[in-house]
Formats: structure tokens, C-alpha cells, sequence
């Protein structure tokens, strides 16, 4: 079960769940395809094959490692849009909520670089009266998002 659904109070519904986009793994595919261009080359200038084995074995846990931790990353991160309030959950041990009332909200901003529009994710940053969410930094489809807490 995830957070969002274990803190519904009584007859509130989920409207939306964001998570953050797939872009998150980047360092990942980054690692992934220096490792691959630097083995290519170094076959090429006929290295040797322990150092092409080398090359190969560090930049394949490199991937591993950054795979690894965006997909927890991404595992222990959620966002919801319920009927009444907006909630936001990071963290797997040491957790961080922020919840926002409806009837709070004054503004919601969504952030797309170039990237961003094309891939669709971007920063949103919920605005209440006194305070507001921290920015929601990477999240997919975020005018989704945005159009899910405006929309009441």
C-alpha cells in the first residue's frame, strides 16, 4: 500500500498520482553510453584486452549504481492530487511529507526547459496562503499535475 492511499481520511479520493519522470535515470544512460564510446575506442587502438575489460567492468557498475539509485529514487517518491488536498512524500527512512488543504492553495507555477517540454516533465511549485510545497523538481506530465489541483 502505497503513503498516499494509508493517509486518505474517510471518503476522500485519489485524483491524481505523479511520480517523477523516467528522465531521472539519466546519469545512468550518461555512464551507459561513455562506457560503451570509450570501449569502442580503445578496441579500436588495439589497448589490450585487460584494459578493455577494465573499462568495461567499472563503467558497467557505474550503471548499475546510478540505475540503482534512481530507481529507488523514483520507488520511494510520490505525488497525489486527492479531492481535498495536494500531498507530497519523500524519503524511505528518514521521511518527508508536506500535505496542502484545497482550500489553501493560491497559485500553482509549472517550470519546463526545452527538454522538459519535449520529454514532458518539469518543476511545479504549489503556492498557499502563508506557506507552500517545496518545488516538485522532474515530475512527469507535470501541467497534468498542475491541471488536477487547479481543476476543483
Amino acid at each position: 500500500m502505497s503513503y498516499t492511499q494509508s493517509v486518505l481520511q474517510p471518503g476522500e479520493k485519489i485524483v491524481l498520482m505523479a511520480r517523477l519522470h523516467w528522465i531521472e535515470y539519466w546519469p545512468a544512460i550518461l555512464s551507459l553510453i561513455v562506457g560503451i564510446a570509450i570501449v569502442v575506442w580503445e578496441r579500436t587502438a588495439a589497448l589490450g584486452e585487460v584494459l578493455i575489460a577494465a573499462t568495461a567492468i567499472v563503467f558497467a557498475a557505474l550503471t548499475l549504481v546510478f540505475f540503482a539509485r534512481s530507481w529507488f529514487l523514483r520507488w520511494i517518491t510520490e505525488f497525489a492530487v486527492t479531492d481535498r488536498r495536494v500531498i507530497s512524500k519523500r524519503g524511505f527512512i528518514n521521511r518527508s511529507t508536506t500535505e496542502m488543504n484545497m482550500d489553501k492553495i493560491e497559485s500553482v507555477q509549472v517550470e519546463q526547459s526545452i527538454l522538459g517540454r519535449l520529454l514532458d516533465y518539469g518543476t511545479v511549485t504549489v503556492r498557499g496562503t502563508g506557506d507552500g510545497l517545496d518545488p516538485i523538481r522532474r515530475v512527469a506530465a507535470p501541467l497534468a499535475f498542475r491541471s488536477a489541483i487547479t481543476a476543483k
